[in-house]
């Protein structure tokens, strides 16, 4: 691939919420961690987090609609702890303030979700 990772991380982190539906029905979530070098690292948090079909999601969904959407070569990875699935120290990633800035407004539709339910109860 001849794509500067930057890209890469931003047009994964455009499509995940579509490749995230079917994670979500699961009871789990997808986080971008970042990319190397062409490889997406991703972490699967929630229910998913640490369940033994984790590889077959991470490849068999994630993977296959990241490729379709992105590129057929992607390779996405999924940081579970072990040594060969290890994000590496270089990587890719927004700057904190971003991140922040991002985690601020899901918060922020998470609270004005639940005032309105709460008020409707």
């Amino acid at each position: 691939m001849h794509f500067e990772d930057e890209d890469i991380y931003e047009a994964v982190k455009h499509h995940l919420p579509t490749v995230n539906e079917y994670v979500q029905s699961h009871g789990g979530a997808i986080r971008l961690l970042g990319v190397k070098e062409g490889k997406v690292y991703i972490e699967l948090t929630g229910a998913c987090h640490g369940c033994a079909m984790s590889l077959m999601t991470t490849k068999m969904v994630v993977q296959k609609k990241l490729r379709e959407l992105i590129h057929p070569e992607l390779v996405v990875i999924n940081v579970d702890g072990t040594a060969e699935n290890a994000l590496p120290a270089d990587y890719y990633t927004q700057t904190s303030e971003e991140n922040e800035q991002e985690e601020i407004s899901v918060y922020d539709k998470v609270k004005n979700y639940l005032m309105t339910y709460v008020k409707k109860s």
